[in-house]
């Protein structure tokens, strides 16, 4: 077998388990086996990347970001449906389709809660995708689709031009796990599956997409080659042979099967792994369709019907602080228990202090409660004419509820956070982050082990791994000798390690790499900035006055203080070995679009921010120059129509020799 038909059998093979797995939820082959069948392709493409073809299941891993989503015009547009909230909405529907159409037939399905696209394929092979956009012209979104593993690249059936509707969206249990993450990070939180998916596919960075563990859902051929359709129930199992996945379906006589249908799926929406909003009901028969046709807005032959979403009232019993990773005080309310769509609820998020204003909630309230994206409990609306006497209005507390450090509010947003570089709370966090690869680089000092050394009670703060001996790790599990040496050796070789990279570890408000960088080249050493001052750090351009005042209440607090301290006299460095000495760029800003021949994107940043330049991610009037290498896209475009300074290559070449 050569290395093609080699290349062509595994790509078939693991295309096959994808199905299996993503789709029909049976696996077929176990991560093992899988995995090596995966490194095996990997290999052969790379031995022979002329054999690379679209639909390999190494293409769904996403390309490389765009500046923008070009447009494209649907070849058939994507129209949206009219709303029906009752029963006797349906029967206003049906009436009108039984005035054209005699014995109308119905299927209804599921109507899950996404983000509509369009499917382009040709002989078989995923071509390309769009967000519906206006129905008319949508979003590029082909690399991001990709990532998606129930979208199969290629189809058992190869017409020579398929085009299909489908829905883009986020699992439950997806969704839960993301905002469960983003709450750790101090990230806003998504308000339900259908923004997540949205906001997800529309990255720019394919690769942030794919960490998204989209779904996808087909529902409707839009244009086919080489086949033709009766019924439109045809159509739903054809597209299931070709290899994608499909929702139920139930076809219906009369509107009272339709409505009695759409109650089962009502009773059953809280088991879907997915997000219903509702059931859509159709015209079974295409001809009919036709016959039927459209109105400017909405086909007449379909109506979407939406469920209301269930509320509930229950008491207010208490309110609870808890402070999360990031040092973010986040309340809950504290329920009397009560059974919302299947399940019982007993604590609702109040997300902060600006939401319990706005809705005046209080200790004692009865309340309407439901949950938003039918996943999320939240507290909607307060019963003023069931408010007990006594209730008073409710703050946040002063102080952190987990070491009782002050808490200010964030002058850039509404969280109120703790100001403790010790917090209980937030230490996980802090000493990963501390040892993570971007900043202190302390190899083997992974989450799993932070965790353990807090467990067994050996550290409290990041300084403290530098008191370690070996002699207390080793005995720990998943440890033994070698490991608890080289674990050692790590942290000591950490002490070496830049100033702007000690910086940046120590999780200060709104620290990023770039800003640790530029500070720590302008002061040098950590004892010149702690005598900084605010008017200071604002001239050094980068660094806004948020910032900056974010920096001296971290380095004013007693807490910080005795943290870099212990971290000097353990013997870490606290010096710049990259001062700046080249300024040629202070001042200027540049963005850099399309590719660069003889750079990465990073590399030309790194040489422009070591001559004292900023690199911002858009044009603006206040941008100095454009990078522009081959295929800049709409930056380019627009640095034209503002009269920017659009610098080639060879001329950024000759500004830095």
């Amino acid at each position: 077998m050569n290395a093609k038909q080699k290349i062509n059998a595994l790509k078939e093979t693991i295309n096959r388990h994808d199905h299996s797995y993503y789709v029909l939820d049976t696996p077929t082959v176990s991560d093992h086996d899988y995995d090596q069948l995966m490194r095996e392709l990997i290999a052969l493409e790379a031995r022979h990347p002329e054999l690379v073809t679209s639909d390999s299941p190494t293409q769904r891993v996403g390309g490389a970001p765009v500046d923008s989503f070009r447009q494209i015009t649907h070849q058939v547009p994507l129209e949206s449906l009219n709303d029906a909230f009752s029963f006797e909405e349906l029967e206003e529907f049906d009436l009108r389709v039984s005035k054209v159409i005699e014995h109308p037939e119905y299927v209804v399905e599921p109507k899950i809660d996404g983000l509509s696209v369009a499917l382009y394929y040709e002989n078989g092979l995923f071509v390309r995708g769009a967000t519906r956009g206006d129905g008319t012209v949508g979003e590029d979104v082909t690399e991001n689709l990709k990532t998606i593993r129930t979208l199969p690249l290629s189809l058992t059936d190869t017409p020579p031009l398929l085009v299909v509707r489908g829905e883009v969206y986020m699992s439950k249990q997806v969704f839960q796990k993301l905002n469960e993450q983003r709450e750790e990070n101090g990230e806003a939180l998504f308000a339900n599956p259908r923004n997540a998916a949205a906001g997800s596919m529309r990255q720019l960075d394919p690769k942030i997409a794919a960490s998204r563990r989209l779904d996808l859902m087909v529902f409707n051929i839009q244009a086919v080659e080489g086949k033709s359709f009766a019924h439109h129930s045809e159509t739903l199992d054809y597209l299931q042979q070709l290899g994608f996945p499909t929702n139920r379906y139930r076809i219906c006589t009369a509107i009272s099967d339709c409505w009695a249908e759409i109650e089962t799926i009502n009773a059953g929406r809280t088991q879907f792994p997915y997000d219903i909003d509702g059931a859509v009901i159709k015209l079974n028969d295409l001809h009919d369709r036709q016959e039927l046709g459209s109105t400017s807005k909405a086909p007449r032959w379909a109506v979407a019907y939406k469920y209301p979403p269930e509320q509930k009232s229950t008491v207010v019993r208490d309110i609870v602080v808890q402070v999360g990773r990031t040092g973010v005080l986040t309340p809950k309310a504290a329920l009397e228990p009560v059974l919302l769509m299947g399940t019982t609820v007993t604590n609702a998020s109040l997300h902060n202090q600006d939401y319990i204003d706005e809705k005046d909630i209080r200790i004692g309230d009865t309340v309407l409660v439901q949950k938003a994206g039918e996943i999320i409990p939240e507290v909607v609306a307060v019963i003023k004419d069931k408010r007990p006497a006594d209730t008073v209005p409710y703050a946040l507390p002063n102080t952190c509820p987990a070491c009782n450090s002050p808490v200010i509010r964030d002058m850039d947003g509404v969280a109120i956070r703790c100001t403790a570089a010790d917090c209980p709370a937030q230490l996980l966090r802090n000493i990963a982050h501390f040892a993570s690869r971007d900043a202190m680089d302390i190899e083997g000092l992974g989450s799993s082990i932070v965790q353990l050394l807090v467990e067994t009670d050996l550290i409290h703060s990041a300084a403290d791994l530098y008191y370690l001996d070996v002699t207390q790790v080793e005995p720990l599990p998943r440890m033994g000798e070698k490991s608890a040496a080289n674990l050692m050796a790590a942290i000591e070789q950490s002490k070496t390690r830049d100033l702007s990279r000690l910086l940046f570890a120590l999780g200060i408000r709104q620290m990023g790499q770039r800003t640790a960088k530029q500070i720590a080249a302008y002061f040098g050493s950590l004892e010149a900035l702690k005598a900084a001052d605010l008017e200071t750090l604002v001239k050094l351009g980068d660094i806004g006055e948020v910032t900056a005042s974010y920096l001296l209440n971290w380095l004013a607090n007693p807490h910080s203080q005795q943290l870099l301290d212990r971290l000097e006299q353990a013997g870490v460095n606290t010096i710049s070995q990259t001062t700046q000495s080249d300024t040629r760029f202070t001042g200027q800003i540049f963005v850099l679009t399309g590719s660069l021949d003889h750079y990465t994107r990073d590399e030309a940043a790194a040489i422009i921010e070591g001559m004292g330049g900023k690199v911002a991610s858009s044009v603006s009037k206040n941008t100095s120059y454009v990078l522009a290498g081959e295929k800049a896209g709409s930056k380019r475009q627009k640095a034209e129509a503002l009269g920017l300074h659009i610098l080639t290559e060879s001329e950024f070449q000759q500004m830095i020799q």
